[in-house]
């Protein structure tokens, strides 16, 4: 799925209204329809609803969807914000219409006492939409506040008011409404995937409102959501009459002394993610853990006991993974290192061969062109620097990945992927359960594993990726969040595969130039 600016939804809008053809009326009541089915199928008739409406298109919306409350016999009442701005056409037409429901109907003024609400049971904010461009002053950021303070439960339509679609960072926090749920139309906008800003959007949904297609594929943009439709058909069907020599052989350079977990579940990963042989190289130490584990690897020992000080022959493996548990000693350092500069294929680094490259910068420059870097929000700070906010990490993110020629993984809620090409890609799937120790080390196996298989660079990145997530998600649908273990994100792959098998789109080629 795209993600657009705010300013190429609002000329997505005006395409569909001119080559579907639609009323602009008629749009915004496909839109309205959606969200006032979203609430009666989650809120029964008895709850009291405040609705807030803006003198925009907005404002608008928030009419339509207060008369269709009321038709389904919702207790519903109207504030709309007056101003000295101009109502908008669509926005006078819904309130003709209103006016055939009985809504009591109110007008607010900058000189008019805030209404109560504690009479309320819900409330939903058409204040102000996405034509946002500067942060919410007098009344206006008075009465969010007012709303903010009422503790009842908020219901924003397409955002919330006061929020910005993009670049929040001269925003003010205080004039921005703390939404429940966010419904927004076709698609999310971008400022909904960073952290500072979930205070405000809630739990957001997407509604799609049958915006035109053609305008939708041919409006080109950087930023995208992976989907089902978009996994499917990046995985692969497997031959009826291929064999393990097919799908690779992968290795795993992990583990040291007291990190061997690390390398097993890095290891049942990789193993799970469909590769046809796997190596894994440890510290001495790790053997018999190693064996009596994962006994489908096969184990290469370092000549140290305790940790990696050495690189084995390359030659006979297809993709490689290295970072788990592995320590930053000084012996490992060079291993990594001679690794580094003796393969040069697409690899995957990970955890603590991210903290010896964020010391030894030379070494980012001898990594092979398309391998996938995988770090934490922490260890991306290491290596790239600090940042004030979400959306200038994004922008860090995405030059860093086209300086380096490299794929970047930003772990964390909707895992970002930055490519080289400029392009960013959202995950759709995952849970805070899986924020959890060894978490990672599972996904680095993984994407090793798909390497291997034959899978490019960015096809691996983004079937690993969420493929990871929807086994968290698949893992918590039988259990919790809390009760959430690595182990557990490696034993449902099989049950995720089989998920993404399922859809319709799995087999059918993906487009060109889609990444």
């Amino acid at each position: 799925m795209k993600i657009f600016t705010t300013a190429q939804v609002s000329k997505l809008d005006e395409y569909t209204t001119i080559n579907e053809p639609i009323r602009a009326i008629d749009l915004m009541e496909r839109a309205s329809l959606k969200f006032a089915d979203w609430v009666t199928t989650r809120f029964d008739s008895s709850q009291r609803i405040a609705v807030f409406a803006g003198y925009g298109n907005n404002g608008g919306d928030a009419l339509a969807i207060s008369r269709l409350l009321a038709e389904k016999n919702f207790t519903v009442e109207v504030f709309i914000l007056n101003s000295f701005r101009k109502f908008t056409n669509c926005l006078l037409i819904n309130l003709e219409r209103l006016k055939a429901q009985a809504v009591k109907t109110n007008y607010l003024n900058n000189d008019d006492h805030l209404p109560i609400l504690s009479d309320y049971d819900l409330i939903i904010d058409g204040l102000f939409g996405t034509g946002l461009t500067r942060p919410l002053t007098l009344f206006p950021a008075m009465l969010v506040q007012h709303i903010n303070q009422s503790g009842i439960p908020v219901i924003s339509i397409d955002i919330p008011s006061g929020l910005m679609g993009e670049d929040n960072r001269k925003n003010d926090p205080e004039a921005i409404i703390h939404a429940s749920y966010t419904l927004t139309f076709q698609f999310p906008k971008l400022s909904f995937f960073f952290k500072e800003n979930e205070p405000f959007t809630g739990k957001w949904e997407v509604l799609p409102i049958g915006l035109h297609p053609s305008a939708i594929d041919k409006t080109e943009t950087p930023w995208n959501l992976s989907d089902l439709k978009t996994i499917a058909r990046i995985l692969k069907p497997r031959g009826n009459f291929t064999h393990k020599g097919n799908y690779g052989h992968a290795l795993l350079v992990a583990g040291s002394y007291g990190k061997m977990g690390a390398a097993v579940l890095a290891t049942k990963g990789c193993l799970r993610s469909g590769v046809g042989l796997l190596s894994v190289h440890i510290p001495h130490s790790g053997n018999q853990i190693m064996q009596i584990s994962v006994p489908e690897a096969m184990v290469y020992v370092d000549v140290s006991e305790n940790l990696i000080s050495f690189v084995p022959l390359l030659s006979n493996y297809k993709a490689i993974g290295v970072g788990p548990g592995i320590g930053k000693a000084d012996q490992t350092v060079y291993a990594l290192r001679m690794l580094i500069e003796s393969f040069r294929a697409p690899m995957v680094i990970d955890a603590d061969a991210l903290n010896i490259l964020a010391v030894h910068p030379e070494i980012v420059k001898l990594i092979p062109e398309g391998s996938i870097l995988t770090p934490h929000t922490i260890e991306f700070e290491r290596l790239a620097g600090k940042t004030e906010s979400e959306y200038e990490r994004l922008q860090l993110a995405r030059n860093f990945a086209h300086y380096h020629k490299i794929i970047l993984v930003l772990k964390g809620a909707s895992t970002l992927i930055a490519f080289p090409n400029g392009n960013c890609w959202f995950n759709s799937t995952g849970n805070p359960g899986m924020a959890t120790g060894g978490s990672g080390d599972v996904l680095t196996g993984i994407l090793t594993g798909l390497l291997a298989q034959g899978y490019s660079p960015r096809e691996s990145a983004l079937l690993g990726v969420y493929l990871h997530g929807l086994s968290g998600d698949l893992s918590v649908a039988e259990s919790s969040q809390e009760s959430l273990t690595a182990g557990d994100i490696a034993d449902q792959l099989g049950n995720a595969f089989a998920f993404i098998q399922k859809s319709p789109d799995f087999g059918k080629p993906k487009k060109r130039n889609q990444f």
